[in-house]
Parts: structure tokens; C-alpha cells; sequence
């Protein structure tokens, strides 16, 4: 599946690089182009991809404060020059637009829907968002900027894959480290199914196409990505029970939104040496991830891969009604009430000290 990769704000910079270089690293050549835009400068100059600066006018390059009302106004003024920007990325041979952002930021959770608005308006191919979702020690800003910001890229956008940050990090790990085991975990698992709809070398019985990742994702609304491995035996045969359990290990374990089963339509992907990939096994998981989601529209298919390991990918869409996000928009909401009610000045409403002028 070819894409065109483009960050917001200083998560989605940083992820938007983690991706590019996972599909180079790879030799996928899934990822035709990659942009972050950001407000603030310094962000930009750790990355290695292509940058734009927006709001000079504004903020002179020191970022919004994690306002994201003001993040979206700024994309808004400056969203000329970030198309500019794109022009000759977004070729007749992509096949999808990501927009890619933290929503609890400034920059990001306020950009990134305008964005995406802009994004749709101009071009015919589908364009999602993949959002991360701040973790619930992360502080009440970064909560009620995603709720608010996750409510509108949803109607905005064709697709939002979600990553929920309290999903895939160690426990005790400091704040940097655990942003960047996330960020390995989503380009391995992104990048993946950005290349599973390629051509690749290796014949399969049944090879995934992007227009299968489309037509899973078209479903709109809110959608997840699961994954597991597990080391592969010499025959088809061999792997049978194997695909079945990393199947379950995938939807019940390792999804960037947990507890999020229930589902409109979905993808199996199975990637690993095409010989060691048994038929039977994928049919078998296929048909068990269908019973599991309530979906009828579940695809399956293979990803050839020269690999030690087997690997489940399972694609969701349509998961809004997981409990996981009621959950979240119930903390956003809080979070906005406790911003709502703090007093900012109660400090300094003291008769005993006389007011400077």
C-alpha cells in the first residue's frame, strides 16, 4: 500500500520518522513521502524527514503551549504553504494520505483535523488519521485535547486508526523511554500493514492487497491494529495450532486500543515464509476472528516474509463502540470540567499584599 506519510506536532514528527525508517529499513517501499509540520523549531531539527515550520507569524517558532484551539488556527492560516509543501508527495501512485499526531498536544490535536479537512478537499485518494492517545497519567490538558481533538478528526477523516499510550510500554519505564518503545511498536505494526498490501518477493496462496485495507478501513469511524509472533515450525502443517494462538494473542492482547473486539469489518494478515504458512491455519483464525468481532466482512490472506517467525497482523474497523473509548471520552470530559473550574487568579486575591500599580 503506497503512502504518504504527514506529522503533526512533535509526536507525530517523531512518529512519522520511526515509520519511514522502519519501510527503509526494510526495503518495503511502502512510504513514498514523509512531511512533519510543527510550530515549534526545535522539534523539527532532531528529525531527519522533510520539515515545514508554521506560525511565525504567531508563535515565532516556540510551539502553541499545548493550546490546541490555537494549533487549529494555525493550520488554518498556514495551511497553504504546508500543501505547498506536498505538492509532488502526493502522486498518482498513492494510494492513501496519513495524517499522523499525538491528540493530547497543542500542535498535533489541533492541527491535524484541519488538516485532514484540507487534505480531503484537495485530493481524491483516502485520507486517515493515526492518532495516539495520551495515557491516563499524562495530565488533564493532554486529556481534554484529545477528546476534543479525537471527536473531531473522527467525523473528518475517511479513517482514524487509534494507539492508545497506555498499550504498549513496559511498566517503570521513564516517560522518554516508553514514548520511544511505543513509537517502535506502532511502526512496526503500521509499517507492516502498510507493506503486507505491496508487492513483495515470495509467492503466498492468498497475498493481502491494499484495496483490502481500504475496503476494511472504509468503514469509517474508529479502527485499531493488533499483532503478535511467534517462532515457526519447518512445515505448514507445523503451524497450524500456532496461527490460531497468535491470532487470539493479537486481538486479545496486543492491540494499539485494548479491549477494543467488537468490530464492523476486519483483516487477518499472516506474514512469514510462504512454506510455513499453512492454509488450513489462516482459514481457521480467519473464520474464529469473525466469531470473535461479530463482523461478517472479515478478510484474511498471507504476507510472504523471509522469516524465523510467524506473525498475526488483525486489523479493526468500525471499533467505536469499545469500552475503551467510552472510557476515554468520559476522563476528556472530566478533565475539561477541571479545567473549566480552576481559578487561575484565586492566588492573588490577597488584601494583605498591595497590588505593583
Amino acid at each position: 500500500m503506497k503512502v504518504v506519510l504527514i506529522g503533526v506536532g512533535q509526536a507525530g514528527g517523531k512518529l512519522t520518522q520511526a515509520l519511514a525508517e522502519f519501510d527503509y529499513e526494510m526495503d518495503f517501499d511502502a512510504v513514498r513521502g514523509a512531511l512533519a509540520v510543527n510550530t515549534a523549531e526545535t522539534d523539527l531539527q532532531t528529525l531527519d524527514i522533510e520539515t515545514q515550520l508554521i506560525g511565525q507569524d504567531r508563535v515565532r517558532g516556540h510551539g502553541v503551549g499545548g493550546d490546541n484551539e490555537l494549533g487549529a488556527e494555525v493550520m488554518q492560516e498556514d495551511a497553504v504553504e504546508v500543501m505547498d509543501a506536498l505538492d509532488g508527495k502526493i502522486t498518482a501512485e498513492a494510494e492513501a494520505v496519513f495524517v499522523v499526531a499525538g491528540l493530547g498536544g497543542g500542535t498535533g490535536s489541533g492541527g491535524a483535523p484541519v488538516l485532514v479537512r484540507e487534505l480531503k478537499r484537495v485530493y481524491d485518494v483516502p485520507v486517515y488519521a493515526l492518532g495516539i492517545l495520551p495515557g491516563r497519567g499524562e495530565g488533564s490538558m493532554y486529556q481534554a485535547n484529545a477528546g476534543r481533538s479525537l471527536k473531531t478528526v473522527v467525523r473528518e477523516a475517511d479513517s482514524t486508526i487509534l494507539v492508545d499510550n497506555d498499550a504498549w510500554h513496559d511498566a517503570g519505564e521513564s516517560v522518554e523511554a516508553a514514548f520511544d518503545t511505543i513509537n517502535r511498536n506502532i511502526a512496526q505494526r503500521i509499517g507492516l500493514l502498510f507493506a503486507s498490501g505491496e508487492n513483495v518477493e515470495g509467492v503466498g496462496e492468498s497475498v493481502v492487497d491494499s484495496s483490502e485495507i481500504i475496503n476494511t478501513l472504509r468503514e469509517g469511524g474508529i479502527a485499531c491494529v493488533g499483532y503478535a509472533s511467534a517462532a515457526a515450525g519447518e512445515d505448514a502443517e507445523d503451524n497450524i495450532n500456532a496461527v490460531t494462538s497468535i491470532t487470539r494473542s493479537a486481538l486479545f492482547t496486543g492491540t494499539s486500543l485494548p479491549d477494543a473486539v467488537t468490530a464492523d469489518a476486519a483483516l487477518l494478515v499472516v506474514a512469514g515464509r510462504p512454506d510455513a504458512i499453512p492454509r488450513k491455519g489462516v482459514e481457521r483464525a480467519r473464520s474464529w476472528v469473525e466469531d470473535q468481532t461479530g463482523s461478517l466482512q472479515v478478510r484474511g490472506g498471507d504476507f510472504p516474509l523471509d522469516s524465523d517467525r510467524l506473525a498475526a497482523l488483525v486489523l479493526l474497523g468500525g471499533v467505536e463502540r469499545s469500552p475503551r473509548i467510552d472510557e476515554f471520552m468520559e476522563r476528556a470530559r472530566e478533565a475539561q470540567q477541571e479545567q473549566e473550574q480552576v481559578d487561575h487568579t484565586a492566588n492573588f486575591q490577597n488584601d494583605q499584599l498591595d497590588d505593583l500599580f
